[in-house]
């Protein structure tokens, strides 16, 4: 029989709100996290601004001990660590004592789409002045691609699978599906599913050598993130990790585990670079195929999604997306469900995105409010011949009927993900 799957814990490090409680604050306020860098500016950057989790060096001693942070230069891997443990103990979790067995039954799926960049940089620069000696025994899992799923795996215990997947920005989104998979299968009775994406100008610099950044925002950051507006001029680059603690239902249920809300499924593929579909540009007809094909695998009706948690990522493909939902679902006007997109306050967090989206989504959907898509009063007209402009939730709701959420997201490489969540109801 099919196993369902319930989230049990949840844990965030967002640029505007590290922690469930301060991150829920923010969603709810509709409070940005984008700021100005003068680093950027200084390394002559178009783009000067961005979104980075605040961390103190006191709330790093609160995850990691002083001795792993010797040395230690990968913010992706500290935001994924932050986010990871929380969600654990947001569980009712105890971290296995170091002299005791694995936790065998619990694993991680925690996605990244590169580690360590700013310890690579620095390794470089001593290789390349003859002084391999100094790199230290921590170089290899810091820049390592699955360093983060790594880290967690000690800190924490997990004896069941650890592992990274990495799809660009789709990369929160298929590790909660990998996740949710290995369950289904009775594989495992935990699964901490995330993604985290280091910050800063070494993983920002390429999207402004693309000129896909808003370039134009630098003087007014928290407007500058403008997903289905008409004067979006491109995405902000975000950073940062969201977490979730995947468990089967039998096995919440005898913990006595608290449940946020359940997973019923969800679809990942690709378009291959076919029909429109490139490396930066999606393959509309993959898209849907992705969105009917989640709703599917849940066993859910498109008339029965109340509310889209979309990619959206203030790019001149917002319209497309809106498009491509409107033609998987065959809902258009006022027919439409709602929609919002997080980007708005944090920017695109990139391989991160699809996780701390979801962390979002089921925040509002166990605590029933819907946080607001902020600097969207012009709606994009390709947007508004589509879908009724009332669906799309520009201010706090805490009155929508909402028990059923469709998430996805979609990536450079032409892939895509979908998963569908569902209120929890206690049956």
């Amino acid at each position: 029989m099919k196993q369902r799957v319930v989230i049990t814990g949840m844990g965030v490090a967002a640029p505007n709100g590290v922690g469930l409680q301060a991150f829920e604050e923010a969603l709810r306020a509709g409070r940005s996290g984008i700021r100005y860098y003068e680093q950027l500016a200084e390394m002559n950057f178009s783009c000067c601004i961005g979104g980075e989790p605040e961390v103190s060096e006191e709330l790093k001693l609160q995850y990691m001990t002083a001795l792993q942070l010797r040395n230690f230069n990968s913010s992706g891997i500290l935001y994924g660590v932050m986010a990871g443990t929380d969600a654990w103990k947001d569980a009712g979790l105890s971290v296995v004592d170091a002299d005791d067995a694995p936790d065998w039954d619990t694993g991680i799926v925690f996605g990244a789409g590169n580690s360590g960049v700013e310890k690579m940089r620095d390794s470089a620069y001593k290789l390349d002045g003859g002084k391999v000696k100094r790199l230290g025994s921590t170089t290899v899992p810091q820049i390592m691609a699955s360093g983060v799923s790594a880290y967690l795996g000690g800190i924490l215990g997990a004896g069941n699978q650890v592992t990274t997947n990495s799809s660009a920005c789709t990369t929160g989104t298929e590790a909660i599906l990998l996740g949710y998979e290995r369950l289904v299968l009775g594989h495992a009775k935990r699964m901490l599913v995330g993604a985290s994406s280091d910050s800063g100008p070494y993983i920002w610099g390429g999207f402004d050598a693309m000129k896909v950044l808003n370039y134009k925002s630098n003087d007014k950051p928290e407007a500058a993130s403008r997903p289905l507006s008409a004067t979006a001029s491109g995405f902000v680059p975000g950073s940062g990790a969201g977490a979730l603690m995947l468990e089967t239902l039998e096995s919440a249920l005898e913990r006595g585990a608290k449940i946020y809300g359940e997973i019923l499924g969800g679809a990942v593929n690709s378009g291959g670079h076919r029909l429109g579909g490139t490396m930066t540009a999606p393959n509309s007809e993959a898209v849907q195929r992705c969105i009917g094909d989640a709703l599917r695998n849940a066993g859910v009706q498109a008339s029965e999604v109340d509310l889209i948690n979309g990619h959206l990522t203030a790019t001149v493909k917002d319209p497309t997306e809106i498009e491509n939902w409107a033609t998987a679902l065959r809902r258009r006007g006022q027919d439409f469900p709602l929609i919002h997109s997080l980007k708005a306050m944090v920017g695109h967090c990139i391989s991160a995105a699809g996780a701390i989206e979801t962390v979002a989504a089921v925040l509002g959907l166990e605590r029933g409010f819907v946080f607001p898509s902020i600097n969207c009063d012009d709606i994009h007209p390709e947007v508004s011949a589509i879908i009724d402009p009332e669906r799309i939730v520009r201010t706090l709701r805490e009155d929508a009927e909402v028990n059923i959420i469709a998430k996805a997201g979609f990536g450079f490489g032409d892939v895509n993900g979908c998963l569908v969540l569902k209120r929890w109801t206690g049956e």
